[in-house]
């Protein structure tokens, strides 16, 4: 799919019930959407990547927030170890520290969407994570792609 900046805008039109209508421009308001077609092909786009991760294989990015209490006996020797045996899909990975002795990791993750998930579920689960949440989604819905191969995969041998 391509760039929506690169492609040709196409005008249409559509109808819809005054209800409808006064809860899409709510929600147009709500989201601080400059148009109600901004708002359309944001709707359009979040069904696509619904769909498109649908598959366990298709590729995805992550965004992983985890909060925990620095002092936590252990939390960041283990939650470094985790870090490292994801490795491969962790493209960013960014530390804050909060007041009140509390931290705050984020993390970026890129893969197949059933890795991707996986690490999130691993990292959220390390014992001294107090919160752990994450978003998945599709680089494809804007023309994008990871980029994440996997030259170890069984059968095949490593090219240098």
């Amino acid at each position: 799919m391509p760039s929506p900046r690169s492609s040709p805008v196409v005008r249409l039109s559509a109808s819809l019930e005054p209800e409808l209508l006064s809860l899409l421009d709510r929600w147009v308001q709500e989201r601080n959407s400059p148009s109600r077609s901004d708002a359309i092909r944001a709707l359009i786009r979040k069904e696509l990547t619904e769909e498109k991760l649908g598959d366990p294989e298709a590729d995805a990015v992550a965004c992983v927030t985890l909060l925990y209490r620095h002092d936590a006996p252990n939390v960041l020797r283990r939650l470094t170890a985790e870090e490292h045996r994801w490795g491969e899909h962790i493209r960013f990975s960014g530390h804050v520290h909060l007041r009140g002795g509390s931290c705050m990791e984020i993390l970026a993750l890129v893969g197949k969407r059933r890795e991707v998930i996986q690490a999130a579920e691993d990292l959220r689960g390390v014992k001294g994570v107090a919160f752990g949440d994450y978003s998945v989604s599709s680089p494809s819905i804007i023309g994008g792609r990871t980029g994440h191969q996997h030259p170890h995969r069984s059968g095949s041998t490593r090219r240098s």
